[in-house]
Protein backbone atom coordinates (compact mmCIF):
# COMPACT_ATOMS: atom_id res chain seq x y z
CA UNK A 1 0.00 0.00 0.00
CA UNK A 2 2.90 2.38 0.93
CA UNK A 3 4.52 1.57 -2.63
CA UNK A 4 1.24 2.27 -4.42
CA UNK A 5 0.84 5.89 -2.84
CA UNK A 6 4.44 6.57 -3.88
CA UNK A 7 4.14 5.36 -7.36
CA UNK A 8 0.92 7.27 -8.03
CA UNK A 9 2.64 10.87 -7.19
CA UNK A 10 6.13 10.04 -9.16
CA UNK A 11 3.82 8.78 -11.97
CA UNK A 12 2.35 11.93 -12.29
CA UNK A 13 5.80 13.90 -12.14
CA UNK A 14 6.94 11.91 -14.82
CA UNK A 15 4.30 12.10 -16.85
CA UNK A 16 4.25 16.18 -16.02
CA UNK A 17 7.67 16.93 -16.30
CA UNK A 18 8.44 15.03 -19.72
CA UNK A 19 4.53 16.94 -20.96
CA UNK A 20 6.84 19.84 -20.28
CA UNK A 21 4.66 21.11 -17.92
CA UNK A 22 6.57 21.16 -14.39
CA UNK A 23 9.49 22.94 -16.00
CA UNK A 24 8.47 25.67 -18.78
CA UNK A 25 11.23 26.72 -20.77
CA UNK A 26 13.74 29.63 -19.83
CA UNK A 27 16.61 29.81 -21.69
CA UNK A 28 16.24 31.50 -25.70
CA UNK A 29 16.82 29.38 -28.40
CA UNK A 30 19.65 31.64 -30.00
CA UNK A 31 22.04 31.48 -33.54
CA UNK A 32 25.76 31.10 -32.46
CA UNK A 33 28.62 30.58 -34.85
CA UNK A 34 31.23 27.82 -33.69
CA UNK A 35 34.50 26.95 -35.63
CA UNK A 36 36.15 23.41 -34.74
CA UNK A 37 39.35 22.11 -35.64
CA UNK A 38 40.36 18.88 -36.45
CA UNK A 39 40.46 16.74 -34.07
CA UNK A 40 43.25 14.62 -35.90
CA UNK A 41 45.29 17.35 -37.26
CA UNK A 42 44.84 20.74 -35.48
CA UNK A 43 47.10 21.82 -32.17
CA UNK A 44 45.30 20.41 -28.92
CA UNK A 45 44.68 24.33 -27.87
CA UNK A 46 41.79 24.22 -30.43
CA UNK A 47 38.48 22.89 -29.59
CA UNK A 48 37.26 20.06 -32.02
CA UNK A 49 33.99 19.29 -29.77
CA UNK A 50 30.71 20.90 -29.70
CA UNK A 51 28.99 20.03 -26.30
CA UNK A 52 24.83 20.70 -27.14
CA UNK A 53 23.91 21.87 -23.46
CA UNK A 54 26.43 24.02 -23.33
CA UNK A 55 25.99 25.55 -26.63
CA UNK A 56 30.17 25.72 -27.26
CA UNK A 57 33.23 24.35 -28.65
CA UNK A 58 35.01 22.08 -25.94
CA UNK A 59 38.62 21.05 -26.03
CA UNK A 60 38.49 16.96 -26.28
CA UNK A 61 41.91 16.75 -24.35
CA UNK A 62 40.61 18.90 -21.18
CA UNK A 63 37.21 17.23 -20.81
CA UNK A 64 35.13 14.31 -22.39
CA UNK A 65 31.45 16.76 -22.04
CA UNK A 66 31.09 16.91 -25.35
CA UNK A 67 28.53 15.06 -27.94
CA UNK A 68 30.39 14.86 -31.29
CA UNK A 69 33.91 16.22 -32.46
CA UNK A 70 34.92 17.62 -36.35
CA UNK A 71 37.59 15.32 -37.74
CA UNK A 72 39.49 15.71 -41.33
CA UNK A 73 40.52 12.34 -42.34
CA UNK A 74 44.23 11.19 -44.18
CA UNK A 75 41.93 11.61 -47.59
CA UNK A 76 41.24 15.27 -46.65
CA UNK A 77 37.87 14.08 -46.25
CA UNK A 78 35.13 15.88 -43.32
CA UNK A 79 33.00 14.24 -41.13
CA UNK A 80 31.49 15.17 -37.99
CA UNK A 81 31.32 12.00 -35.31
CA UNK A 82 29.55 11.51 -32.03
CA UNK A 83 30.85 10.12 -29.29
CA UNK A 84 30.00 6.32 -29.92
CA UNK A 85 31.79 6.45 -33.16
CA UNK A 86 35.16 7.68 -31.40
CA UNK A 87 34.93 4.75 -28.57
CA UNK A 88 33.78 6.95 -26.06
CA UNK A 89 29.92 6.21 -25.83
CA UNK A 90 27.85 4.43 -22.73
CA UNK A 91 26.19 1.26 -22.56
CA UNK A 92 22.91 3.33 -22.57
CA UNK A 93 22.10 6.58 -24.47
CA UNK A 94 24.47 8.29 -26.93
CA UNK A 95 24.33 11.56 -29.01
CA UNK A 96 23.87 11.34 -32.35
CA UNK A 97 23.31 13.41 -35.63
CA UNK A 98 21.08 13.13 -38.82
CA UNK A 99 21.11 14.61 -42.04
CA UNK A 100 18.22 17.19 -42.53
CA UNK A 101 17.23 16.93 -46.16
CA UNK A 102 15.50 21.06 -45.57
CA UNK A 103 16.95 24.18 -45.20
CA UNK A 104 18.62 25.48 -41.70
CA UNK A 105 15.46 27.76 -41.41
CA UNK A 106 12.87 25.18 -42.04
CA UNK A 107 14.02 22.69 -39.36
CA UNK A 108 11.12 23.52 -37.00
CA UNK A 109 11.87 20.80 -34.19
CA UNK A 110 14.48 17.93 -33.67
CA UNK A 111 13.09 14.42 -34.72
CA UNK A 112 12.82 12.23 -31.20
CA UNK A 113 14.64 9.00 -33.47
CA UNK A 114 17.01 8.39 -36.67
CA UNK A 115 20.44 9.42 -35.17
CA UNK A 116 23.55 8.15 -36.33
CA UNK A 117 24.75 6.93 -33.45
CA UNK A 118 28.14 5.00 -33.87
CA UNK A 119 29.53 5.94 -37.35
CA UNK A 120 31.00 8.96 -38.64
CA UNK A 121 28.75 10.89 -41.11
CA UNK A 122 30.61 13.47 -44.03
CA UNK A 123 29.82 16.78 -44.18
CA UNK A 124 30.16 19.54 -46.84
CA UNK A 125 29.57 23.15 -46.71
CA UNK A 126 25.79 23.90 -46.99
CA UNK A 127 24.96 20.67 -44.96
CA UNK A 128 21.96 20.93 -42.46
CA UNK A 129 22.13 18.85 -39.80
CA UNK A 130 21.02 17.97 -36.24
CA UNK A 131 22.51 16.88 -33.32
CA UNK A 132 21.26 14.93 -30.18
CA UNK A 133 23.41 15.27 -27.18
CA UNK A 134 23.76 12.81 -24.44
CA UNK A 135 21.53 12.70 -21.13
CA UNK A 136 22.62 15.66 -19.38
CA UNK A 137 19.23 16.67 -18.18
CA UNK A 138 17.52 15.35 -14.56
CA UNK A 139 14.68 14.61 -16.74
CA UNK A 140 16.79 11.66 -18.13
CA UNK A 141 16.48 13.34 -21.99
CA UNK A 142 18.87 14.75 -24.55
CA UNK A 143 18.73 18.43 -26.19
CA UNK A 144 19.13 19.72 -29.20
CA UNK A 145 20.74 21.90 -32.19
CA UNK A 146 20.59 22.46 -35.71
CA UNK A 147 23.13 22.96 -37.42
CA UNK A 148 24.85 23.86 -40.80
CA UNK A 149 28.38 24.15 -42.45
CA UNK A 150 29.38 27.73 -43.31
CA UNK A 151 32.80 26.88 -43.98
CA UNK A 152 35.73 24.50 -44.40
CA UNK A 153 38.94 25.89 -44.13
CA UNK A 154 41.64 22.96 -45.65
CA UNK A 155 44.64 24.95 -44.75
CA UNK A 156 44.05 25.72 -41.33
CA UNK A 157 42.03 21.74 -40.74
CA UNK A 158 38.86 24.07 -39.45
CA UNK A 159 35.04 23.85 -39.75
CA UNK A 160 32.46 26.88 -38.99
CA UNK A 161 28.90 26.11 -38.01
CA UNK A 162 25.85 27.95 -37.67
CA UNK A 163 23.81 26.65 -34.72
CA UNK A 164 20.83 27.29 -33.00
CA UNK A 165 20.54 24.81 -29.47
CA UNK A 166 17.78 24.53 -27.60
CA UNK A 167 19.36 23.90 -23.83
CA UNK A 168 15.84 23.38 -22.39
CA UNK A 169 15.34 20.24 -20.99
CA UNK A 170 12.41 17.93 -22.55
CA UNK A 171 11.64 20.72 -25.37
CA UNK A 172 12.47 19.91 -29.16
CA UNK A 173 11.56 23.23 -30.91
CA UNK A 174 14.48 24.49 -32.97
CA UNK A 175 12.95 28.10 -33.80
CA UNK A 176 14.25 31.73 -32.27
CA UNK A 177 12.98 32.48 -28.58
CA UNK A 178 11.60 30.98 -25.66
CA UNK A 179 10.53 27.22 -26.82
CA UNK A 180 7.07 26.13 -26.37
CA UNK A 181 7.74 22.22 -27.53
Amino acid sequence: MRITRFLAPAAIFLTTACGNQLFPASIENAEVEVTLGSLTSTPLSVPSGYSIPDARAIRTEISSAFDFAYVVNSEGQHFLVPLDALGLGSSGFNPGLIRSEVSFEAIEEAPVNGYTTSDSVAVAVGDVLVARSRIVCSLGVPQYVKLEVLEINVDLNTIRLRTMPNVNCGFRALLPGIPTS
